[in-house]
């Protein structure tokens, strides 16, 4: 079969923060992505372009770069094509769609943390597909590296996952991304590769280990839709891998749909990626990674093939979502109205607000054009939908990008998706790590025990480190980083893949503490807040407009507690409304998004507004919930 020499397709898999953008970044900058004046004002992690990633720190969604690189011995330039994918489970989707696009991966592993959930869960993926696996020990810098065992715990997870003897004969490299030094020479622990200055090694490395694409010589034309991105001119823009044949711009292309339909479309432009730009382009090969535009309708997963002889790639599958939640309209007494929930004086600043179930749907469908791990489900209410994903940070993460662009929505609590296997009802179930310092091992099995967490493993590095593994359900970890970090005294690290189902573990009860409810509308005041505080911690500044159902805090005891947090301190003629106020408040919790759908009971929603998230019971009105709680017990 003829190969393509002048090209190379790889991806890099790690798990969350092991160092993939980072490396990344010094691949372009040593590749002459960048011209001399450009080097200084390049931002670090510049394939993080989305506000969210660069907030959180992680990468979202999979993208693709090219760098162009010069061999050594003078030969012609080689195009290698990079998928930095992100290293979240949540994001699984984005991570098999990166793996269709390429013929080998990188797996890049922390020196001194070792191989973690991610890591398993990106592997696994690449090895049943087949691809062969460079291993890169990244950060050897780090003063508490072990490079020796991270390199024994990585071969364990390869016969672990089943890897045949081509796959478990892998090269290594190490290196330090952030300096960007790369050796095929062990260094000591704790230190930058010595003999070498830059990343030559680990580039000759992908060139020897990932094979070059090849084809079939006059092969009609095959082309695979692996993302999606949008364009103000252009619209929208498929990226597509080519399989084989060409694909030239101004052609006429078959448009094989998910459905099985075809119908006959033209390439108005074609696109390849050079660095971090899209240029035009006249023609794309077998193996090459190109974009196109004017198919306004295609979809992820579709072909692109010969209208004379049209022959349709599989499908992209993804795994099954684990996580649910119901997300609707705004239904409070604040809806629509600003931050301050001071209707004239925020008018100005919601004139964009986006508040009816029209809105909110559009949004949602168009969600799915470029999310293949999401679903959205009719509910019995015309106004609320069912949004299933891979996980809370996937569905929090989709929330709090509707919320930047002027949504004002209502959060049901998390739920989990449970399926029947022979007519018992199974749940989804997470394999948890935990690294902990030894102190903290007590309260940390202590709270997987509350959860019906089992452990399955636990080992002592010997540096005053535990690391446990735990299979819990999914449902158990709903609320639980929160806890988890307050029982660590926020040293802890936590990291979970879906481990699959299992029958459902009964009833679990998550949170032992109540909640502050407000039991009218007004502003909270500060001699309230003086009065309310011993009762349980508060989450609302004086000032606040809260109403009826509203949730101000948490109680210090297991049941609800309806408060008036609007009480004013009454004038006398004795004293003034403002003398004697010596008290201090307490500063209140503020909860973040995440924090806050970690919070929820099963009657409590989330109200995500673009200035604030408030907390509050599904039935606002308090005789009514009086009466539901009666009944129930009756």
């Amino acid at each position: 079969m003829p190969t393509r020499h002048d090209i190379r397709n790889v991806a890099i898999v790690a798990h969350v923060d092991h160092g993939k953008t980072t490396i990344v970044d010094a691949m372009l900058k040593q590749a002459g992505a960048f011209a001399a004046h450009q080097l200084d004002s390049v931002d670090d992690r510049v394939m993080d372009s989305n506000d969210l990633e660069r907030e959180k720190g992680i990468t979202i969604l999979a993208k693709n770069t090219a760098v162009k690189y010069h061999p050594k011995d003078g030969g012609d330039p080689i195009t290698i094509n990079i998928i930095d994918t992100p290293g979240h489970a949540d994001f699984g989707g984005e991570v098999e769609r990166g793996l269709s696009m390429v013929d080998a991966v990188v797996l890049l592993v922390d020196a001194s943390e070792g191989p973690l959930p991610q890591t398993r869960f990106v592997l696994r993926k690449a090895l049943q597909q087949r691809k062969p696996v460079i291993l890169c020990i990244n950060k050897t810098d780090r003063p508490d590296s072990r490079i020796d065992e991270v390199v024994n715990e990585t071969y364990d997870l390869f016969l672990d996952l089943d890897a045949d003897e081509d796959q478990i004969e892998f090269p290594i490299v190490y290196a330090c991304g952030r300096d960007g030094i790369a050796s095929l020479t062990k260094p000591e622990d704790g230190t930058v590769p010595a003999d070498s200055t830059n990343l030559e090694p680990f580039f000759s490395t992908i060139l020897e280990h990932v094979p070059a694409p090849s084809f079939e010589e006059d092969a009609p034309l095959q082309a695979h839709v692996t993302n999606l991105d949008a364009d103000n001119f252009l619209g929208r823009i498929a990226l597509l891998r080519v399989e084989q044949g060409e694909l030239r711009k101004g052609q006429t292309v078959a448009w094989i749909k998910r459905d099985g339909t075809i119908s006959n479309v033209r390439i108005t432009e074609l696109m390849m990626t050079e660095a971090l730009t899209r240029k035009p382009a006249e023609v794309a090969g077998p193996g090459d990674i190109c974009a196109v535009a004017g198919i306004p309708d295609i979809m992820i997963g579709e072909t692109l093939a010969d209208p004379e002889n049209p022959v349709a790639l599989p499908l992209i599958t993804v795994d099954e979502p684990a996580i649910s939640m119901t997300i609707g309209t705004n239904t409070s007494p604040l809806v629509g109205r600003g931050g301050t929930g001071k209707g004239a004086d925020a008018k100005s600043a919601v004139k964009d607000r986006k508040v009816t179930a029209r809105q909110v749907k559009d949004r949602l469908d168009r969600e799915l054009v470029g999310n293949v791990s999401l679903r959205v489900l009719d509910t019995e209410r015309p106004d609320a939908w069912e949004v299933q994903g891979r996980g809370e940070l996937a569905l929090a993460i989709l929330v709090e990008q509707m919320r930047r662009e002027g949504f004002e929505m209502t959060i049901g609590k998390p739920q989990v998706v449970t399926k029947e296997v022979d007519g018992k009802v199974h749940e989804p179930v997470e394999r948890l790590t935990v690294d902990v310092p030894e102190e903290h091992m007590g309260a940390v099995t202590q709270l997987m025990g509350t959860r019906k967490g089992r452990m399955d493993n636990m080992s002592n590095h010997g540096s005053g480190w535990v690391r446990m593994e735990f299979v819990v359900p999914s449902r158990g970890l709903i609320g639980f980083r929160t806890e988890f970090l307050t029982n660590t005294r926020g040293t802890g690290i936590a990291h979970s893949i879906h481990e699959g189902h299992e029958p459902w573990f009964g009833e679990l009860k998550t949170r032992n503490n109540g909640s502050l409810v407000a039991d009218r509308a007004g502003a909270v005041t500060a001699f309230a807040m003086t009065n309310l505080q011993e009762r349980g911690v508060l989450f609302t500044d004086p000032g606040t407009e809260v109403y009826e159902g509203m949730i101000v805090g948490e109680n210090s005891r297991a049941d609800d507690m309806d408060v008036n947090i609007t009480k004013e301190k009454k004038l006398t003629n004795m004293r003034s409304s403002s003398a004697d106020s010596f008290e201090a408040i307490v500063p209140p919790r503020k909860l973040s998004l995440e924090q806050s759908l970690e919070f929820c009971r099963d009657d409590e929603c989330v109200e995500v507004t673009p200035e604030a998230v408030r907390i509050r019971k599904v039935v606002l009105d308090q005789k009514e919930r009086g009466r539901t709680a009666s009944r129930a017990k009756r």
